[in-house]
């Protein structure tokens, strides 16, 4: 592919974006592992075919707004990173490129209420469990509301839990092996508080004393990926003043944070806390990543019989290249055994905010996710993102087929009795 950007023109993430579309040879390997390609089977669904488009974009050569339905249909899952012989670094591009993009576009009206209520209510836990109970109401008339806003409506579960609110320390049981601080996330404290709980829990039951630093946020993940730069930068900024950096790791239970925050250093690119997200970054690790590197004290031997299903979350498995540590940790439960879906790792649908954007493609990614887990004969599903949680158990459902849903801590606090 000629590599005619120009990097100077197109502000502090010109270099990354010019290096990643330089890197493209427009081999088609990335085709079989993306899932948009697989369920339209067109060209300019595909990583390769995406790029084509942007670079004709940056380059002046087409407009934004006829490049933009297929970049809009992008799941972000990073799927076709691993895939890709030459090192793209597709991700880069698209971050960039949709920060740029979206400070100029035009939406039409429903996409701007349902863009906005994303901004304004998912980063925030309060505001997010105020809006789930409100919009369970909209259940009576969800078949009348237009695509995106029933769509929303679908995802919420019947009720939620009740909060539970962690202290500042959790001290480490027995002698201490490290220090960390943890992040706790928005989305999932509203969901699915346990996974937060359990997951200090095997840390202190490990040797590891946990910060919950006070005031902390939502890292910026969900809007930095939807090209939201500004509001993410501002959401990171907040977190990179008030996590210590005299810890051991950085410790987060969600693929996406995890993956958002190790973008900390593009997100600043240019930028005066360029260094330090940087040095934030280089501390952020999958809780999964720190505990298999730690190694576990050792598992009570009085477990049941299980038959679980692990599935890859892809910005754990994509993203940042995670899928031993969760898997060798779960092989260490005794009489666990853990099934393989025949699936090849693809997106279940859920891709942060993309089941509220796009939620025809989305709801056929999840159904066939549910199919695959159903066909392996597995009794549970365990995974490690709380968007991948939702997304799975509602099509489960969809499927009458519903099966208990674990995230890998909970598996772990389980059979350590916490």
């Amino acid at each position: 592919m000629q590599h005619d950007i120009k990097p100077e023109d197109h502000g502090s993430r010109g270099q990354a974006m010019a290096d990643a579309v330089q890197s493209c040879v427009h081999c088609g390997f990335c085709l079989a592992a993306c899932p948009t390609y697989s369920v339209l089977g067109e060209e300019m669904d595909s990583p390769r075919g995406r790029i084509y488009l942007m670079k004709n974009v940056l380059e002046g050569h087409l407009e934004a707004e006829e490049a933009q339905p297929y970049i809009d249909r992008c799941l972000g899952c990073m799927g076709c990173v691993p895939a890709c012989p030459s090192g793209v670094a597709y991700g880069d591009l698209l971050t960039s490129y949709r920060a740029i993009q979206e400070k100029n576009r035009q939406r039409p009206l429903i996409d701007t209420i349902t863009r906005r209520l994303i901004i304004e209510t998912l980063p925030y836990p309060q505001r997010f469990r105020l809006a789930a109970r409100t919009g369970k109401l909209g259940r009576m008339v969800q078949g009348a509301l237009p695509d995106q806003l029933g769509a929303m409506i679908g995802l919420l579960p019947e009720t939620l839990p009740a909060q539970r609110p962690l202290p500042n320390l959790i001290p480490a049981q027995g002698k201490r092996r490290a220090r960390v601080a943890f992040l706790t996330g928005c989305v999932q404290q509203v969901l699915n508080p346990e996974i937060n709980r359990a997951t200090v829990d095997l840390l202190a039951a490990n040797g590891v004393e946990v910060i919950i630093p006070a005031g902390q946020g939502c890292c910026g993940s969900i809007l930095m990926h939807i090209g939201e730069e500004k509001r993410a930068q501002q959401l990171a900024r907040n977190n990179l003043s008030v996590f210590p950096k005299d810890v051991d790791a950085i410790i987060t239970n969600a693929a996406g944070c995890g993956s958002g925050m190790h973008e900390y250093p593009l997100l600043f690119k240019g930028e005066s806390e360029e260094s330090e997200a940087a040095s934030f970054a280089h501390k952020v690790q999958d809780v999964t990543t720190f505990l298999a590197a730690l190694g576990l004290r050792d598992i009570p031997e009085e477990q049941p019989p299980r038959r679980a299903a692990y599935h890859d979350a892809c910005h754990l498995a994509h993203a940042q290249g995670i899928t031993d540590p969760p898997r060798d940790l779960l092989r260490a439960i005794p009489n666990l055994s853990l099934i393989e879906l025949n699936d090849g790792a693809f997106c279940c649908g859920s891709a942060g905010t993309y089941n509220l954007e796009q939620p025809e493609i989305a709801q056929e990614l999840g159904r066939q996710k549910a199919q695959a887990i159903i066909s392996s004969g597995a009794e549970m599903v365990v995974m490690g993102n709380i968007g991948c949680f939702t997304q799975i158990q509602t099509h489960l459902n969809i499927l009458n087929h519903p099966l208990p849903i674990r995230h890998t801590v909970q598996l772990l606090a389980d059979a350590y009795h916490l």
